[in-house]
């Protein structure tokens, strides 16, 4: 397994302003191999950049001896794959071929995709989803663009997060299994899942080989909200126990930390915890 940083645990991450160079330099230092890369609608990448743009950041990550196989999408979170409006759907299947496209022209082999949301708790103007129409849209988008996602080579990796959808590993598994295409799996986010009363290890173990990538969040219990993500290893995180589960289903891919937003330290300091974490 790979150590990884989120480019939105950079400084100005989140706005997309970190510029790149800066990024790969600022990952290397605090001791991670690898970045994630991520796509907004404003930034140095966005569903509008170049094949040309792309290619030239390639090039920058390889003479840094950087390794980026993984690029973000937020996007469903302002277009969402199982909106009420129709027309919302349909912008966000066609931003996300673009973001596909993206993927592939800056050679990443994975990219995370949210598939829609009941309610998005961060966002209340959002209107929520009847849960049976929101897995039905949330299908819709992931069977059209796994069809993208396998002519690119990339492979679409959906998500579980705070949106309301797959509270049982269950259902992700069987939503997977329904796709049926090798290009469409699951990045699992261990964190987003134990304050649903779930253990993040029977996921690994349930879900398997369908697991293509991995975030990795601390969060505290005893907070239960959003306030509750915390720093690697000041959590309730069963890390062992999650390191045993992916060991076991033969996980050998990126543990990318997802860590925001920035602030003086938190790299070194997301470094080292991932370390002792790697080790267990």
């Amino acid at each position: 397994m790979q150590k990884a940083i989120s480019y939105w645990a950079m400084p100005g991450g989140l706005a997309g302003t970190c510029p790149l160079d800066t990024a790969l330099s600022l990952s290397k230092n605090a001791g991670f191999p690898a970045l994630e890369l991520c796509i907004g609608l404003e930034g140095f990448l966005t569903p509008q950049s170049s094949q040309a743009d792309c290619q030239s950041c390639r090039r920058l990550i390889d003479d840094r001896g950087m390794t980026v196989e993984t690029l973000a999408s937020g996007l469903s979170w302002a277009f969402c794959p199982s909106d009420n409006d129709g027309s919302i759907r349909r912008k966000a299947i066609e931003i996300h071929k673009q973001c596909l496209q993206r993927a592939a022209w800056l050679g990443c082999q994975a990219m995370l995709f949210v598939p829609g949301a009941v309610m998005i708790p961060w966002e209340k103007s959002f209107q929520p989803v009847r849960y049976d129409r929101a897995l039905d849209w949330a299908r819709e988008a992931v069977l059209e663009l796994g069809h993208t996602a396998s002519d690119l080579g990339v492979t679409l990796a959906v998500e579980n997060v705070w949106n309301g959808l797959f509270y049982s590993p269950l259902e992700f598994r069987d939503f997977i299994d329904h796709i049926d295409n090798p290009a469409v799996g699951v990045y699992f986010d261990v964190g987003n899942v134990l304050n649903h009363q779930q253990w993040p290890p029977h996921w690994i173990e349930l879900l398997g080989p369908r697991i293509k990538r991995v975030h990795c969040k601390e969060f505290k219990l005893s907070v239960g909200t959003q306030e509750g993500f915390c720093d690697l290893l000041e959590g309730d995180m069963p890390w062992p126990e999650i390191m045993a589960a992916l060991r076991k289903i033969g996980y050998q891919s990126t543990l990318t930390c997802e860590m925001m937003p920035y602030r003086d330290g938190l790299l070194e300091k997301t470094s080292q915890a991932l370390d002792k974490i790697i080790k267990m």
